[in-house]
């Protein structure tokens, strides 16, 4: 058995999708699952209650972390900790592996420009504290011996079946509904994605990889080194219109933040979007031979499916 502990999103879709070239028992953990595969069992779990977790993960060989919190400081504070912890605890005891799916928050603000598993953890942000003891608490565990785990980061990313990527929501949506692209910090600077289905084969691979365990690893991006314009116009040119712009001031974003929460989040993390942002994954592709989408396919492959979606469209 192979479970996902946050099945429906952007990753876990993919991922449960590619975990059918190794498994046809997959698990899907959250609060309402949906079924992926026809084979796949659903296990309806409130996160917060450990005991329900436990259960969860009984029985499981690989327990995949995908699973994503309300993009706010304090939930996170307060529920993230606990629930690796609890995730942990049942993994020893039920004997299972552990992927933990992660982001960059914990890396060095002077990492940003050039990204390798080897960066250094000093982040600059509260969100980035709070990413950093999460992959402490994972890290010890591999190092006592622990525990059979692993820890697989993403850059930013973009792909079908997200509500999460920003150059999804701020560009591709809004070119599609008539209006111009929305952007913040400089737009001149590179800036790498990953494609979501190419995170959730690089997931599976490496669950299933069992030299891959006690180790860190990048999930492949694109080794093409466009500017966040440079994205904007290959969207634009997929969808046959003109590369308006408005930019964002990171002043302005403080400004909304008072009146909306979630806006509230944003501007300490602006530093990643004011410098290039540069993810490197060669490690994978020399382990794997497997290499990124291209930009224009997975352009191509997200307006597909954001086409279909339902959009209104501009006149």
């Amino acid at each position: 058995m192979q479970t996902i502990i946050g099945s429906g999103g952007a990753i876990s879709i993919p991922l449960a999708k590619e975990l059918r070239n190794y498994t046809d028992r997959v698990r899907l953990v959250s609060r309402n699952p949906k079924k992926v595969n026809d084979t796949d069992e659903v296990f309806p779990v409130d996160v917060s209650d450990h005991d329900q977790l436990d259960k969860a993960i009984a029985g499981s060989d690989v327990v995949y972390i995908t699973i994503g919190f309300d993009y706010k400081l304090k939930v996170w504070q307060n529920t993230w900790p606990p629930f690796i912890q609890a995730v942990i605890k049942a993994c020893r005891k039920q004997g299972a592996k552990m992927v933990f799916f992660d982001n960059i928050y914990m890396y060095s603000k002077s990492a940003i420009p050039h990204m390798t598993e080897a960066a250094t953890f000093d982040p600059p942000s509260k969100k980035g504290l709070v990413r950093k003891q999460l992959d402490k608490m994972i890290l010890n565990e591999m190092q006592q011996g622990t525990l059979q785990a692993m820890i697989v980061r993403a850059a930013d990313f973009y792909g079908p079946d997200t509500n999460k990527s920003v150059i999804g929501e701020t560009v591709a949506k809004n070119f599609l509904k008539g209006k111009k692209a929305q952007v913040f910090g400089d737009i001149d600077c590179i800036h790498t994605y990953t494609f979501t289905p190419d995170a959730g084969r690089a997931v599976a691979i490496l669950g299933n990889a069992g030299d891959a365990y006690g180790q860190v690893w990048h999930a492949p991006t694109t080794r093409e080194m466009l500017t966040t314009r440079q994205w904007i116009e290959l969207i634009a040119l997929e969808l046959n219109v003109e590369p308006h712009i408005q930019k964002i001031p990171t002043w302005v974003l403080r400004l909304l933040g008072i009146f909306d929460p979630l806006l509230r989040e944003f501007p300490e993390m602006m530093y990643q979007n004011e410098m290039d942002y540069v993810f490197d994954s060669s490690k994978f592709e020399k382990r794997f031979g497997i290499t990124a989408t291209p930009p224009a396919e997975g352009v191509r492959i997200m307006l597909d499916y954001l086409r279909t979606s339902d959009l209104p469209r501009g006149k």
